[in-house]
């Protein structure tokens, strides 16, 4: 493709974008296609000669579009913590064996916690205990405080903890004023994980929910959740930058350059998994250019108030309930009655096409979760959403006393 090709294959692929962005409340939220609908559809082999620009693009919107369609910072975390826990152990006992003090080191975060925190303990090697969340699904001092004082009377080494600042399930808020001086104190590297809710930091008003990050030792949010940055970005902040490249450099000769010793430059490579890096904060340097302080705080408010929207429809149908504090831009509400009933409501509701909820479980009870998270949403849209579950609902019902 030389360049004057380029130029106009370009304008017709913005074309093709601009499209879709308009027509976009034509499609459905989900696809028809099930599981290994793709592969009769395409050849076996690559093609021995090159196929048109127009053919591939007929074939995106013919086979691929129909189809639809992160972040490793508690585990970068989990090892660095881990790291350094064995070195002071080490220090101060150099009998002690790196495996000894593996078998011993045991993690925690809340119950609420996400699956990727699960995860990393895998990977890592190391025991991950769960630490049950109060009536609010929030991780508070006591619980956290008897499971430490257990594990220590039975030998385990208690040395990193994650809390989370609004939790993927009801987007709860661990108390790190709480649990962070007990981490402190009990010498146990802290992160906070805040995926999704620490965008909204942005916004003053939504500040005090970070009240307590100070004893964190390293936290982490995810621009591409919230804040209008495009899959895949996420933003680690770590208090001691050495306790990171203490776990991870390593200097052999064909990675060493004349600036590594000089002071200018942060070597990435010693601060990750990867050795090399994808230019993400190009991404983000791009929507703060784009949007400014002021249009990201607009966007982060009008979605929190359109999810109180939802939330005041909910509380006004007497069939409903809402099953946790809407903080931010989540709302988990469910039918008043049995979680049989709810899950056919569900099912109803990603069947339409129309909206698709994702679930979750809420201690014993299975909840519904309406999340505000489109850059185009408007109020239209949460209005049509609910007369939509309503009719739904009212269908449900109606099937369950037949």
């Amino acid at each position: 493709m030389n360049a004057s090709e380029f130029r106009r294959r370009g304008k017709e692929m913005v074309d093709y974008v601009a499209n879709y962005m308009e027509g976009i409340e034509g499609r459905q939220v989900y696809p028809d296609v099930e599981p290994g609908y793709l592969r009769p559809l395409i050849p076996a082999a690559a093609p021995q000669e090159p196929d048109t620009f127009e053919d591939i693009i007929n074939d995106v919107e013919k086979i691929i579009m129909p189809g639809g369609s992160a972040s490793e910072a508690t585990l970068v975390a989990l090892l660095a913590a881990r790291t350094k826990v064995i070195h002071r152990l080490q220090a101060a006992s150099p009998e002690l064996t790196q495996a000894a003090i593996m078998e011993k080191l045991v993690a925690y975060s809340s119950d609420q916690a996400h699956s990727s925190v699960e995860r990393a303990g895998l990977i890592g090697g190391v025991k991950l205990k769960a630490i049950p969340s109060d009536g609010n699904f929030a991780m508070r001092a006591s619980a956290l405080q008897e499971a430490l004082e257990r594990d220590k009377a039975a030998g385990l080494i208690p040395f990193f903890m994650v809390a989370t600042l609004g939790t993927t399930t009801c987007c709860s808020f661990d108390n790190l004023l709480e649990v962070g001086p007990i981490c402190n104190k009990e010498d146990i590297w802290l992160h906070v994980d805040a995926a999704y809710a620490g965008s909204a930091f942005i916004c003053p008003e939504f500040r005090h929910l970070l009240n307590g990050v100070e004893f964190a030792d390293s936290f982490n949010f995810n621009p591409h959740k919230w804040l209008l940055v495009n899959f895949d970005c996420s933003a680690m902040w770590v208090k001691k930058r050495t306790d990171l490249t203490g776990a991870f450099r390593l200097d052999p000769t064909y990675l060493k350059h004349s600036h590594q010793d000089s002071g200018l430059i942060t070597d990435y490579r010693h601060w990750q998994i990867p050795l090399g890096r994808r230019f993400r904060s190009l991404k983000m340097w791009f929507v703060f250019r784009m949007y400014g302080v002021k249009g990201l705080q607009a966007y982060i408010r009008k979605h929190v108030q359109l999810s109180h929207e939802f939330e005041s429809l909910v509380r006004q149908d007497p069939r409903f309930e809402i099953c946790v504090e809407v903080i931010l831009g989540l709302v988990c509400f469910r039918l008043k009655g049995s979680n049989k009933v709810n899950e056919a409501l569900l099912q109803r509701i990603n069947s339409a096409k129309k909206i698709h909820l994702v679930p979750c479980h809420l201690r014993d009870k299975f909840v519904l979760r309406f999340a505000i998270c489109s850059r185009t949403v408007e109020s239209a849209h949460v209005q049509r959403a609910w007369e939509h579950i309503k009719e739904l609902a009212a269908d449900v019902l109606r099937a369950e006393r037949e």
